[in-house]
């Protein structure tokens, strides 16, 4: 596809959202979700830094951060209890 399609059709939608506008709420779900995982993201890697002295580390990739950002502490716990007793 030649760049300058490309380029005219992002920005067509982005002018398409401005005239037409995206619901409040639908962007304040998608921007909550986003917020929670980075904040999960963050949450494995202080678990995966203090992990080291006791030998826990968890993968830091899609799955495993939208468990920590959607459920939290019961989902690091449950990660951890996965990775510890049925995995290895």
């Amino acid at each position: 596809m030649n760049e300058t399609v490309v380029i005219v059709s992002i920005i067509s939608l982005i002018v398409i959202i401005l005239l037409i506008g995206i619901p409040i709420r639908f962007t304040r779900w998608i921007s909550e979700g986003i917020v929670r995982l980075v904040i999960g993201a963050l949450f494995i890697f202080l678990i995966n830094v203090v992990g080291n002295v006791s030998g826990i580390h968890l993968p830091i990739n899609l799955f495993t951060v939208m468990v920590t950002g959607f459920l939290g502490i019961p989902g690091v716990v449950a990660l951890i209890f996965i990775q510890q007793y049925i995995i290895s």
